[in-house]
């Protein structure tokens, strides 16, 4: 079964990847781990049926997201040594038996070093590593910009690191401002390109039409496998195994 065409649209506030395929009915689902929704349409459906379908289907699209965001909210994240953590897309065991009068964040081979100051607690920890996680970000966010805004004419006015529980970025287009989710830092850092490079379309595309899908097509043909990769990656806390 071969898909040959696919879009994007907005319906009440929500963005809807869509995909025309060699099928008798529409089909409609949530991905995790930000509740990305796809819609797999058979050949000649108009966008006017596949809105309504989306509409239709909103309190349960709803209901997926929530239990999307909640598993999210009550993954275990202990901040304890043996947890491994992600850095631009590698596994790193956290290992926070190292104190300091400051805090610190530092790679030795597969190990993440937290380092706080005697007594600090999980969400001490937890705060170090986070504020780590957005300055990485903010450093390598410059160079992207100037590599890309050059390429689609645009520029952003500025940009900012702020945690959404939903989206890895957006454009405030009135204002030329680009938002950045700091869990980016956890992805390969083709994940970050690919969604700075999104974020600039909009100052020329605000929506998710066909213009938009053909401007990133022509200057970032694998941006669907760079946005399949990012929103199918591991999140979070998870056990340290030795058969990884």
């Amino acid at each position: 079964m071969k898909s040959i065409a696919s879009s994007s649209i907005t319906v009440s506030g929500l963005d809807v990847d869509v995909v025309f395929k060699d099928i008798k009915n529409m089909h409609i689902s949530v991905y995790p781990p930000i509740g990305r929704v796809r819609v797999a349409a058979p050949h000649r459906t108009t966008e006017d049926a596949i809105r309504l379908a989306v509409v239709q289907r909103l309190p349960w699209i709803k209901r997926q997201r929530e239990t999307l965001r909640n598993a999210d909210r009550q993954t275990e994240r202990q901040m304890v040594s043996g947890e491994t953590h992600y850095v631009w897309g590698k596994r790193y065991l956290l290992d926070v038996s190292r104190s300091s009068g400051a805090y610190g964040v530092e790679i030795t081979g597969n190990t993440l070093w937290v380092i706080t100051p005697p007594g600090t607690g999980a969400a001490g920890r937890f705060g170090a590593l986070d504020r780590w996680y957005r300055r990485e970000v903010k450093a390598r966010v410059p160079a992207l910009l100037k590599k890309w805004q050059p390429v689609l004419g645009v520029e952003a006015s500025k940009f900012v690191v702020r945690r959404m529980r939903t989206k890895w970025g957006t454009c405030i287009t009135r204002s030329g401002t680009i938002w950045l989710n700091p869990e980016l830092a956890k992805k390969d850092p083709r994940s970050l390109e690919y969604i700075v490079v999104h974020e600039l379309a909009h100052l020329r595309e605000r929506g998710h039409g066909d213009g938009f899908v053909a401007l990133l097509d022509s200057i970032l043909p694998d941006w669907r496998a760079r946005r399949d990769e990012l929103n199918e990656a591991p999140l979070g806390y998870e056990q340290w195994g030795d058969d990884e």
